[in-house]
């Protein structure tokens, strides 16, 4: 079946760093475009970062601009999310996610807490 499973969260002090991957399988990884999203308590789902199949191209929350940089293998059939000069306000659950063509897939989600 389709599955995403996420890894790589964790606390972390502000300005810190940290890596996300997310291991797609029961799908054909290649041809989908991948994107991460985030939920922090009390806000609405938001789109953080989507990247084409190929790696082609990629966008960003304008929030994280400069900051995150999303990445694909698909000899691995892994998203990254590569997280630089972390701020409180990222603090949130961070899923990846997918939209092929019988539905949008969600993984389990992987917490983000930044803090002092």
């Amino acid at each position: 079946q389709v599955q995403l499973v996420e890894s790589g969260g964790g606390l972390v002090q502000p300005g810190g760093s940290l890596r996300l991957s997310c291991v797609a399988s029961g799908f054909v990884f290649r041809w989908y475009d991948m994107s991460w999203y985030r939920q922090a308590p009390g806000k609405e789902r938001e789109s953080v970062a989507s990247i084409t199949n190929t790696g082609g191209s990629t966008n960003y929350l304008d929030s994280v601009k400069g900051r995150f940089t999303i990445s694909r293998d698909n000899a691995k059939n892994t998203v990254y999310l590569q997280m630089n000069s972390l701020k409180p306000e990222d603090t949130a659950v961070y899923y990846c996610s997918s939209a092929l063509p019988s539905r949008r897939v969600w993984g389990q989600g992987t917490q983000v807490t930044v803090s002092s």
